[in-house]
């Protein structure tokens, strides 16, 4: 997905459009996770943050607005961690 979404960002940006990825780490009461994990395998993946919370449906939709705003106009090309410092950016 990754080189997809370079090479989008590459061929799209002369047009003004902008091609990021969000990444997001784990967000506690989803789907994805909020079913059937035990608090053991919750406290290893706080833990895991450096932040020392879980992330929440606000924190990841926060993102995505902010890369659909005209301030994000100059961001392209990038993948964006909303993990709680989890896996750092390179």
């Amino acid at each position: 997905m990754h080189g997809w979404a370079f090479g989008l960002a590459r061929q799209l940006g002369p047009d003004g459009v902008t091609v990021n990825i969000l990444a997001p780490g784990y967000v506690a009461d989803t789907e994805i996770f909020g079913r059937g994990w035990t608090p053991d395998f919750h406290a290893r993946k706080v833990a895991d943050t450096l932040v020392g919370r879980a992330g929440a449906p606000e924190d990841v939709a926060a993102a995505v607005a902010y890369l659909a705003s005209p301030a994000a106009g100059y961001v392209t090309g990038q993948v964006i961690g909303v993990n709680g410092g989890a896996v750092l950016g390179r």
